[in-house]
This record gives C-alpha cells, structure tokens and sequence, in this order.
C-alpha cells in the first residue's frame, strides 16, 4: 500500500462500577461477574477466558494507559467507544475518568458508536430469550435528540484526539433501522442529521461523518423489515457504512453447525458481503475483522446449552492463525480501494462476554495483538 491504513477496535465499556448496574445486580457489580462464572457448555469448549492482566477497572486511567500502550504498540490507531444514552448518559465513566485521564491518551484517537439499542437483562439470561426484561428502553426521539448531540459535541467532538475521517469527526449508529423510525421515518431523520452537522459547524467543528451500521441480510428480518435499507441507504447522506461483526452472517451461522461456527468459512462468507457493499453502496464500506465469537458468559450456566436466540448463540473460536487469515484478507481487500477508504474495523478490543476480543487472556497472551502488528506490518 502508498498509503497507511487505519485500525479502529470497538469498545465495549461494562468493566467498570455503574450506579444503574449495581442497583439492578447488586454493589461493586461489573460484566467480570459474567466471566468469573463461565464455564465449558459443550467438549472442547474454551471456558472459562481468563484475562491475562486480571479482572481490572476500566476507569482507573492506570488501567486504560496499559491498554492504549498495548493497542498503540499493536497497530490500533482508534477505540471505538460502544455509548449509551437512556435519559442521560450510561457507561461513560471507562471514557470520562479512565480513558481521557490517562497520561498517554494522545497515542490512540478515540469515537463513539451510539449504541442505541434498549438495554435488555441477560446478564446472565436464561432460555426464554424473548422474556428478557427491558431495564432501560432507548426513547430518545426527533424532540430530543438535539441534546444528545449538544452533549456530544461539547464533551468528545472538542476533544483533541477525538477520530477524524477525512477531516470530519467520526461518529456512528448501531441501530440505524431503529433510530430512522424513532425519528419518524427517512426523512425525519435526514433532518435530525442535518441538525447534528449543523450544530458541530455552530460549534467550529467542519461537520460531522456519519457512519451507519449495514447488515446485508437482514432486510428481510423482522427487527428491519418496517424500514427497509434500500431506503434509507441513499437518501440520509451518510459517509460510510460498515458491520457491527460476523455473527449471524453468511450460511455457516444458519446451517445447523450449532454450537460451533468454522471461523475461517465465517471470515470468507462475510468477505463476500463486504465486496458486496465496497461495489453497491453509495459510500464507503469499511469492513469488520471479528475476533471471535461466544456469548454463553451471558447464558445461565446451569442451563442447558441449546440455540434458543441471543445469546443462546453457537461459538466461534479463532486461534491466533486463524485471526491473521482474517486480517491478511481485509488488507489485502483495502489494498485496492482509494486511499481515503482504506479503514478496518476490529470487533473487539474487550468483548469478553462475547468472546471477541483482543486484550491478552492466559491461553494466548498477547498473539491475537502480535499478529496484528505483524500483517499490518507487511502492508504498511
């Protein structure tokens, strides 16, 4: 490649003690208690995923210096913050006191993903998946949005490593079916974008890049079916689009495999849709390199382990190998894409509960990061 591409690692921020969780789970609770208490649901099956620096605070900013270190050392350029908003912020005390405070915050860039999703208990969960209680719904609307986006502009847009794309600060919806029809349908919602940009140039900001999350197959889904994408996808001026992960794409996740998915069949099937959207959208697509896959963590672990919906999900586990296949197809996809384009996400830096992460765990340390850095290497 002439030019550098960039890295950005997704950001799962339930580490850390949040008054919400603790009045739900009780005091000092965290997604660790998860971890603690996972085990092997079937034979062969890698749990319990212990992680090689222990079960620590996220919000310590001596915690998250280790983490920018090793993600700066590895060929990370961004995290991509998962951030919520239920009547006011959720989970940003890892951001807020963690990674802003850290002393060398500027080696790494940082976005937030709006994950604007209800916050629904399986934590853990058991197998009626349908009967998860709402904790707190996702309500924000066309009425209110504006102070969402004055709260993000004021806090993270101004921030100094705040991540730019192409000069504009990058910013991305999770939920993107979910959030037109909050709005109030396609062009409610181009109205609420246009506000958004709006705002940021009122705040001496260039604009703002708006990525959306796009799933090749789920038009059809129940979830997306009353707003399609072919109609929303050239008509909201988004930047760029990209995927969320690998799980639930391609036929391998449909194909009866449970409870095991083959990581390297998975990795081929969703580059197929990721050439897709690169040749179809109106935007740049950046793919996806999903670590892996298991969210039994979340499961009752005295339940028997069957596929009854999220996160009664098969597994998709990866050796260190098999991660840099992955991430040796998606440059090499990139390679011949314009330069401005050449971005991949990572799914994730710390989605333990979902098995798919990068911070070194007690069965292959610091590989899946050593591999990263060596492909990336080899593109530079």
């Amino acid at each position: 490649m002439t030019a550098k591409t960039q890295t950005a690692a997704h950001y799962f921020p339930n580490y850390h003690i949040e008054p919400r969780n603790e009045k739900r789970h009780g005091r000092n609770w965290t997604e660790w208690e998860l971890m603690k208490c996972a085990r092997p649901r079937f034979p062969g099956h890698n749990q319990p995923k212990v992680p090689l620096w222990g079960y620590e605070d996220e919000a310590d900013p001596a915690v998250m210096t280790k983490k920018i270190d090793a993600a700066a050392d590895h060929g990370i350029d961004a995290f991509i913050f998962d951030w919520y908003w239920y009547e006011g912020p959720f989970l940003e005390r890892c951001l807020n006191e963690g990674f802003l405070h850290a002393a060398n915050r500027n080696r790494l860039r940082f976005a937030l993903m709006w994950a604007n999703h209800d916050w629904r208990n399986f934590h853990p969960g058991g197998r009626d998946t349908a009967g998860y209680p709402t904790d707190f719904p996702w309500s924000t609307t066309r009425d209110t949005v504006g102070i969402v986006w004055n709260h993000i502009i004021e806090h993270y847009f101004t921030q100094p490593n705040y991540w730019r794309v192409n000069g504009l600060p990058y910013f991305s919806i999770y939920a993107m079916n979910r959030f037109i029809l909050q709005m109030g349908g396609v062009e409610a919602c181009a109205d609420v974008f246009a506000l958004f940009r709006e705002k940021a140039k009122t705040a001496g900001l260039p604009g703002v890049h708006l990525n959306g999350i796009w799933f090749d197959i789920l038009d059809s889904h129940p979830a997306c079916s009353a707003c399609p994408q072919s109609e929303w996808v050239t008509r909201l001026g988004l930047n760029s689009y990209t995927s969320s992960t690998w799980a639930y794409t391609g036929k391998v996740w449909f194909d009866g495999s449970f409870p095991r998915v083959d990581y390297r069949k998975s990795a081929d099937e969703y580059l197929e849709i990721a050439r897709k959207a690169q040749s179809t959208l109106p935007a740049p697509y950046y793919p996806v390199v999903t670590v892996g896959w298991d969210s039994s963590p979340r499961c009752i672990q005295s339940e028997t382990y069957e596929a009854c919906g999220y996160p009664w999900m098969p597994v998709m586990e990866a050796t260190p190998d098999d991660f840099a296949y992955a991430v040796r197809c998606t440059l090499e996809n990139l390679s011949g894409r314009p330069e401005g384009e050449r971005i991949f996400l990572l799914n994730a830096w710390n989605e333990w509960t979902e098995g798919s992460y990068l911070e070194p765990d007690t069965r292959f340390g610091t590989a899946f990061l050593e591999q990263l850095k060596r492909e990336k290497g080899v593109f530079v």
